[in-house]
Protein backbone atom coordinates (compact mmCIF):
# COMPACT_ATOMS: atom_id res chain seq x y z
CA UNK A 1 0.00 0.00 0.00
CA UNK A 2 2.75 2.47 0.95
CA UNK A 3 4.69 1.59 -2.17
CA UNK A 4 1.70 2.24 -4.42
CA UNK A 5 0.91 5.54 -2.69
CA UNK A 6 4.55 6.57 -3.16
CA UNK A 7 4.22 5.88 -6.88
CA UNK A 8 1.29 8.30 -7.08
CA UNK A 9 2.51 10.98 -4.66
CA UNK A 10 6.16 11.76 -5.32
CA UNK A 11 8.15 11.18 -2.08
CA UNK A 12 10.28 14.32 -2.48
CA UNK A 13 7.26 16.66 -2.55
CA UNK A 14 4.39 14.51 -1.29
CA UNK A 15 2.37 15.79 -4.23
CA UNK A 16 1.06 14.52 -7.56
CA UNK A 17 0.14 15.67 -11.03
CA UNK A 18 -2.42 13.10 -12.09
CA UNK A 19 -3.72 13.24 -15.66
CA UNK A 20 -7.43 12.48 -15.94
CA UNK A 21 -8.38 10.83 -19.24
CA UNK A 22 -11.38 8.82 -18.03
CA UNK A 23 -14.05 11.18 -19.39
CA UNK A 24 -15.18 8.88 -22.17
CA UNK A 25 -16.79 6.45 -19.73
CA UNK A 26 -19.82 8.74 -19.53
CA UNK A 27 -19.15 11.52 -22.09
CA UNK A 28 -18.10 9.41 -25.07
CA UNK A 29 -15.53 10.89 -27.49
CA UNK A 30 -14.88 14.18 -25.71
CA UNK A 31 -13.31 17.07 -27.65
CA UNK A 32 -9.56 16.49 -28.04
CA UNK A 33 -9.93 13.03 -26.50
CA UNK A 34 -11.54 11.50 -29.57
CA UNK A 35 -8.39 9.43 -30.18
CA UNK A 36 -7.04 8.75 -26.70
CA UNK A 37 -3.58 7.57 -27.72
CA UNK A 38 -2.85 10.80 -29.60
CA UNK A 39 -3.86 12.83 -26.56
CA UNK A 40 -2.13 10.72 -23.92
CA UNK A 41 1.27 9.90 -25.44
CA UNK A 42 2.82 13.41 -25.51
CA UNK A 43 1.73 14.01 -21.90
CA UNK A 44 2.88 10.74 -20.31
CA UNK A 45 6.44 11.94 -19.55
CA UNK A 46 5.05 14.82 -17.49
CA UNK A 47 2.32 13.20 -15.39
CA UNK A 48 2.90 11.31 -12.15
CA UNK A 49 -0.11 9.04 -12.63
CA UNK A 50 -2.77 8.39 -15.25
CA UNK A 51 -6.45 8.21 -14.27
CA UNK A 52 -7.94 5.99 -16.95
CA UNK A 53 -10.45 3.22 -17.65
CA UNK A 54 -9.33 -0.31 -18.44
CA UNK A 55 -10.56 -0.04 -22.03
CA UNK A 56 -8.44 3.01 -22.86
CA UNK A 57 -5.53 1.60 -20.86
CA UNK A 58 -5.55 -1.55 -23.01
CA UNK A 59 -6.07 0.20 -26.33
CA UNK A 60 -4.11 3.41 -25.97
CA UNK A 61 -1.29 3.00 -23.42
CA UNK A 62 1.65 0.75 -24.20
CA UNK A 63 2.42 -2.01 -21.71
CA UNK A 64 6.00 -0.79 -21.23
CA UNK A 65 4.84 2.63 -20.04
CA UNK A 66 6.34 3.38 -16.62
CA UNK A 67 3.71 5.93 -15.58
CA UNK A 68 1.59 4.56 -12.70
CA UNK A 69 -2.10 3.99 -13.36
CA UNK A 70 -5.06 4.85 -11.15
CA UNK A 71 -7.86 2.80 -12.67
CA UNK A 72 -11.37 4.22 -12.99
CA UNK A 73 -13.56 1.32 -11.88
CA UNK A 74 -17.04 2.88 -11.69
CA UNK A 75 -19.56 3.56 -14.43
CA UNK A 76 -22.82 2.42 -15.88
CA UNK A 77 -24.34 5.80 -16.76
CA UNK A 78 -24.02 8.30 -19.59
CA UNK A 79 -24.39 12.04 -20.00
CA UNK A 80 -27.71 11.52 -21.83
CA UNK A 81 -29.09 9.16 -19.20
CA UNK A 82 -31.55 9.99 -16.46
CA UNK A 83 -29.11 10.26 -13.54
CA UNK A 84 -25.30 10.29 -13.60
CA UNK A 85 -25.28 9.26 -9.95
CA UNK A 86 -26.58 5.75 -10.60
CA UNK A 87 -23.14 4.17 -10.97
CA UNK A 88 -21.85 0.72 -10.12
CA UNK A 89 -18.43 -0.90 -9.90
CA UNK A 90 -17.47 -2.04 -13.40
CA UNK A 91 -14.08 -3.67 -12.92
CA UNK A 92 -13.04 -6.58 -10.71
CA UNK A 93 -10.21 -6.45 -8.22
CA UNK A 94 -8.57 -9.31 -10.13
CA UNK A 95 -8.51 -7.15 -13.24
CA UNK A 96 -6.95 -4.28 -11.31
CA UNK A 97 -4.24 -6.63 -10.01
CA UNK A 98 -3.70 -8.04 -13.51
CA UNK A 99 -3.25 -4.52 -14.88
CA UNK A 100 -0.70 -3.79 -12.13
CA UNK A 101 -2.39 -0.55 -11.10
CA UNK A 102 -1.14 1.83 -8.43
CA UNK A 103 -4.67 2.70 -7.35
CA UNK A 104 -8.38 2.43 -8.10
CA UNK A 105 -10.90 5.25 -8.30
CA UNK A 106 -14.64 5.61 -8.25
CA UNK A 107 -17.22 8.37 -7.81
CA UNK A 108 -19.47 8.99 -4.85
CA UNK A 109 -22.64 11.07 -5.10
CA UNK A 110 -23.43 12.45 -1.66
CA UNK A 111 -26.89 13.99 -1.41
CA UNK A 112 -28.18 12.33 -4.58
CA UNK A 113 -30.87 9.68 -4.90
CA UNK A 114 -28.04 7.15 -5.16
CA UNK A 115 -25.97 8.34 -2.21
CA UNK A 116 -26.39 5.05 -0.34
CA UNK A 117 -25.43 2.88 -3.30
CA UNK A 118 -22.39 4.95 -4.24
CA UNK A 119 -21.08 5.02 -0.67
CA UNK A 120 -21.47 1.27 -0.36
CA UNK A 121 -19.67 0.94 -3.70
CA UNK A 122 -16.79 2.86 -2.13
CA UNK A 123 -16.79 0.78 1.05
CA UNK A 124 -16.82 -2.46 -0.91
CA UNK A 125 -14.00 -1.34 -3.15
CA UNK A 126 -11.95 -0.27 -0.13
CA UNK A 127 -12.48 -3.71 1.42
CA UNK A 128 -11.10 -5.39 -1.69
CA UNK A 129 -8.31 -2.86 -2.15
CA UNK A 130 -7.07 -3.29 1.40
CA UNK A 131 -6.83 -7.06 0.88
CA UNK A 132 -4.49 -6.53 -2.08
CA UNK A 133 -2.69 -3.38 -0.95
CA UNK A 134 -4.29 -1.15 -3.60
CA UNK A 135 -5.32 2.36 -2.46
CA UNK A 136 -8.70 3.77 -3.45
CA UNK A 137 -9.32 7.29 -4.75
CA UNK A 138 -12.82 8.57 -3.97
CA UNK A 139 -14.08 11.18 -6.45
CA UNK A 140 -16.64 13.53 -4.90
CA UNK A 141 -18.80 13.86 -8.00
CA UNK A 142 -21.76 16.22 -8.30
CA UNK A 143 -23.28 14.99 -11.55
CA UNK A 144 -24.84 17.91 -13.41
CA UNK A 145 -25.41 19.97 -10.25
CA UNK A 146 -22.31 22.15 -10.32
CA UNK A 147 -23.78 24.59 -7.80
CA UNK A 148 -23.02 22.06 -5.07
CA UNK A 149 -19.36 23.02 -5.12
CA UNK A 150 -19.20 24.84 -1.79
CA UNK A 151 -16.98 24.18 1.22
CA UNK A 152 -19.74 22.84 3.47
CA UNK A 153 -20.87 20.23 0.95
CA UNK A 154 -17.40 19.25 -0.21
CA UNK A 155 -16.15 18.97 3.39
CA UNK A 156 -19.01 16.53 4.06
CA UNK A 157 -18.20 14.46 0.96
CA UNK A 158 -14.45 14.31 1.57
CA UNK A 159 -14.78 13.41 5.23
CA UNK A 160 -17.28 10.65 4.52
CA UNK A 161 -14.98 9.24 1.84
CA UNK A 162 -12.04 9.23 4.25
CA UNK A 163 -14.13 7.70 7.02
CA UNK A 164 -15.13 4.86 4.69
CA UNK A 165 -11.48 4.12 4.03
CA UNK A 166 -10.50 5.99 0.87
CA UNK A 167 -6.74 6.56 0.92
CA UNK A 168 -7.07 9.75 -1.17
CA UNK A 169 -9.89 12.03 -2.30
CA UNK A 170 -10.48 14.03 -5.46
CA UNK A 171 -12.73 17.05 -5.10
CA UNK A 172 -13.41 20.51 -6.50
CA UNK A 173 -11.75 23.74 -5.49
CA UNK A 174 -14.05 26.18 -3.71
CA UNK A 175 -14.02 29.23 -1.46
CA UNK A 176 -12.53 28.36 1.94
CA UNK A 177 -10.93 25.27 0.42
CA UNK A 178 -8.53 25.10 3.37
CA UNK A 179 -11.42 24.03 5.59
CA UNK A 180 -12.15 21.12 3.22
CA UNK A 181 -8.55 19.93 3.46
CA UNK A 182 -8.44 20.44 7.24
CA UNK A 183 -11.47 18.21 7.75
CA UNK A 184 -10.14 15.40 5.55
CA UNK A 185 -7.46 13.17 7.12
CA UNK A 186 -6.22 11.76 3.79
CA UNK A 187 -4.57 13.54 0.82
CA UNK A 188 -6.87 15.75 -1.25
CA UNK A 189 -6.30 16.45 -4.94
CA UNK A 190 -8.36 18.86 -7.00
CA UNK A 191 -10.31 18.23 -10.16
CA UNK A 192 -9.87 20.71 -12.98
CA UNK A 193 -13.53 20.43 -13.91
CA UNK A 194 -14.82 21.78 -17.25
CA UNK A 195 -12.39 23.73 -19.42
CA UNK A 196 -11.78 27.19 -17.98
CA UNK A 197 -11.62 30.28 -20.17
CA UNK A 198 -7.84 30.56 -20.22
CA UNK A 199 -4.73 28.64 -19.23
CA UNK A 200 -4.01 31.39 -16.70
CA UNK A 201 -7.31 30.60 -14.96
CA UNK A 202 -6.30 26.95 -14.61
CA UNK A 203 -2.86 27.88 -13.26
CA UNK A 204 -4.46 30.19 -10.70
CA UNK A 205 -6.84 27.42 -9.66
CA UNK A 206 -3.92 25.05 -9.17
CA UNK A 207 -1.83 27.56 -7.24
CA UNK A 208 -4.67 28.55 -4.92
CA UNK A 209 -5.51 24.91 -4.19
CA UNK A 210 -1.89 24.02 -3.41
CA UNK A 211 -1.55 27.05 -1.15
CA UNK A 212 -4.59 25.87 0.80
CA UNK A 213 -3.34 22.35 1.30
CA UNK A 214 -4.16 20.31 -1.81
CA UNK A 215 -1.67 17.54 -2.44
CA UNK A 216 -1.87 17.95 -6.20
CA UNK A 217 -4.27 17.80 -9.12
CA UNK A 218 -6.15 15.22 -11.11
CA UNK A 219 -6.68 17.41 -14.13
CA UNK A 220 -7.90 16.57 -17.62
CA UNK A 221 -9.68 19.04 -19.87
CA UNK A 222 -7.73 22.06 -18.64
CA UNK A 223 -4.58 20.31 -19.82
CA UNK A 224 -5.43 18.36 -22.97
CA UNK A 225 -8.06 20.76 -24.31
CA UNK A 226 -5.44 23.51 -24.27
CA UNK A 227 -3.97 24.35 -27.65
CA UNK A 228 -0.59 23.69 -26.01
CA UNK A 229 -1.14 20.68 -23.74
CA UNK A 230 2.54 19.85 -23.11
CA UNK A 231 3.31 23.42 -22.13
CA UNK A 232 0.25 23.39 -19.89
CA UNK A 233 1.07 20.22 -17.98
CA UNK A 234 4.65 21.39 -17.49
CA UNK A 235 3.39 24.68 -16.07
CA UNK A 236 1.07 22.79 -13.73
CA UNK A 237 4.01 20.65 -12.62
CA UNK A 238 6.03 23.76 -11.86
CA UNK A 239 3.37 24.92 -9.41
CA UNK A 240 2.76 21.52 -7.82
CA UNK A 241 6.32 20.25 -7.50
CA UNK A 242 8.50 23.37 -7.64
CA UNK A 243 6.28 25.83 -5.74
CA UNK A 244 6.35 28.28 -8.63
CA UNK A 245 4.04 31.29 -8.58
CA UNK A 246 1.27 31.72 -11.12
CA UNK A 247 3.38 34.36 -12.88
CA UNK A 248 6.40 32.07 -13.08
CA UNK A 249 4.31 29.13 -14.28
CA UNK A 250 2.59 31.25 -16.92
CA UNK A 251 5.95 32.53 -18.16
CA UNK A 252 7.11 28.91 -18.42
CA UNK A 253 3.94 28.02 -20.32
CA UNK A 254 4.50 30.84 -22.81
CA UNK A 255 8.16 29.95 -23.28
CA UNK A 256 7.43 26.29 -23.97
CA UNK A 257 4.41 26.78 -26.24
CA UNK A 258 6.62 28.59 -28.74
CA UNK A 259 9.04 25.65 -29.05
Amino acid sequence: MKNRMARIFKPDTGRTVMLAVDHGYFLGPTRKLEEPRKTIEPLLPYCDALFVTRGVLRSSVDADTATPVVLRVSGGTSVIGKDLANEGVTTSIEEAVRLNVAGMGLSIFVGSDYEHESLLNLAGLVNEGEDYGIPVLAVTAVGKELEKRDARYLSLCCRIAAELGARMVKTYYCEDFASVVKGCPVPVVIAGGPKLNTELDALELTYDAIQQGARGVDMGRNIWQSDFPVAMIRAIRAIVHENKTVKEAYELFNSIKGD
